[in-house]
């Protein structure tokens, strides 16, 4: 299988996304003066623009590789929940799973950009736990989507609003090792150990560094090593892959594991990235099941997306176009 074949391959792979999903808003304007009210700039609304984050990011990067994907998260009936699931639709992404919550509202952050930069943030979220009525809803969801399409694999997107309870996400990844479901994580700080069992683990270096509680400077591949082995005594996963910023990615499954270094980029924003990474490397191994290809991929995705201002998905075209370039020697995928 080459770099072709591989990317084509996507398109084959059903991949649902539960976690929580998001709506950015960004207003734009201009500043000219100062209020007389408060030491605050007057930002001119110029326009309003209307982006999917959280796990829905993750979701928009799937479907820019090829894949089939349905998104699992409990939304509001509010006016945000009805823009975010349209946005979703457009970008041919299944919203037929969402659940909506009259207890609930949908995630906004809305961000006031002025002078090419961001001036203010306000969220306006619901960050509690959901009830047990809500949980039996997505999960019903998860069960119904895992018999009716038959995924590949599962991303589990993790951004501490309340939509990945523990319950959810113990019988959601029991409900795809039944099936044969390859689960995939991005963990946060609140539920860290609860992704037991699950087959990739993704944290980036400095929730692991919390999550074990860690006073860690050596990043030297015998200590990430050692880091593995804790984790997976907790977890019982197969896959840790650690992201580690400027220095690159960590893998470990069994005794096979390495440090792919950061290729050289113009570094223009990092937000976003790991929802790139966790997408990419979710695809990679649902196809090959070559944690260092998967490795090598996602770390070239991952950089690619920082050369971008702002949320962005991974173009397919360049990111092929990356591999080839700068894993030509490795072209022949095992």
């Amino acid at each position: 299988m080459e770099f072709n074949t591989l990317f084509e391959a996507f398109g084959k792979i059903k991949a649902g996304v539960i976690g929580d999903v998001m709506l950015d808003t960004y207003w734009w304007g201009h500043v000219e003066r100062i209020s007389p009210e408060a030491p605050v700039p007057v930002v001119s609304l110029d326009r309003k623009e209307y982006r999917i984050g959280g796990a829905g990011n993750v979701a928009l990067n799937l479907v820019s590789l090829g894949a089939k994907v349905a998104t699992f998260s409990t939304i509001g009936t509010d006016e945000e929940g009805k823009i975010l699931e349209g946005l979703l639709r457009e970008e041919g992404i299944d919203t037929g799973y969402l659940d909506k919550s009259n207890t609930r509202i949908t995630t906004n952050k809305a961000r006031i950009m002025g002078r090419n930069q961001q001036m203010l943030r306000l969220d306006s979220e619901t960050t509690q736990d959901l009830s047990p009525e809500d949980e039996d809803k997505l999960l019903t969801q998860v069960a119904k989507y895992i018999e009716e399409e038959k995924p590949q694999v599962m991303v589990f997107e993790d951004y501490n609003k309340g939509v990945l309870t523990a319950r959810v996400i113990r019988e959601a990844i029991a409900l795809c090792a039944k099936a044969g479901v390859v689960t995939t994580v991005d963990p946060k700080r609140k539920n860290f150990f609860s992704y037991q069992g699950v087959t990739i683990f993704k944290p980036n270096l400095k929730e692991v560094k919390e999550g074990l509680n860690l006073l860690l400077e050596d990043v030297k591949l015998p200590t990430l090593q050692v880091i593995h082995d804790q984790l997976a005594e907790k977890l019982q996963h197969a896959v840790s892959f650690i992201t580690l910023s400027e220095k690159g990615v960590f893998y470990q499954h069994e005794n096979q594991s390495g440090i792919i270094a950061s290729h050289l980029r113009n570094i223009a924003d990092v937000s976003g990235a790991g929802d790139t990474v966790i997408a990419v490397a979710s695809l990679v191994y649902a196809v090959t099941k070559d944690i260092r290809l998967m490795a090598e991929i996602a770390n070239i995705a991952g950089g690619l997306v920082c050369e971008e201002v702002g949320t962005a998905a991974i173009d397919k075209d360049r990111l092929l176009h990356e591999c080839r370039l700068l894993l030509g020697g490795k072209s022949k995928v095992q």
